[in-house]
């Protein structure tokens, strides 16, 4: 499960399709650990766009955090950082 919270940013319909198709794997990888859900959190602080995201799933919980200039280049720091991370939960996972 997804929950985008927008905060004080505007995110057009198409920019939210957009993040869904950069998060596709990210969510592939959370959905086979189990128990997947995703709080994204968007604020923008001065000229920045920082972008929050919290994972919670049967591996544990982890947080991350992108500061970018451009909300593009933010969410898809996100979105590689979460794939990443989700990846090496999986592992670990595999190997215990």
């Amino acid at each position: 499960m997804i929950k985008l919270d927008a905060g004080n940013v505007l995110i057009k319909p198409s920019q939210r399709k957009q993040l869904m198709a950069w998060l596709k794997r990210a969510l592939k990888l959370g959905e086979r650990l189990g128990d997947f859900f995703l709080n994204i959190t968007v604020r923008q602080v001065g000229r920045m766009v920082e972008v929050r995201a919290n994972v919670q799933d049967r591996a544990g919980t982890f947080d991350c955090r992108a500061r970018q200039h451009d909300w593009r280049a933010a969410f898809r720091e996100i979105a590689r950082t979460l794939a990443t991370r989700l990846h090496d939960q999986k592992l670990r996972r595999l190997t215990t």
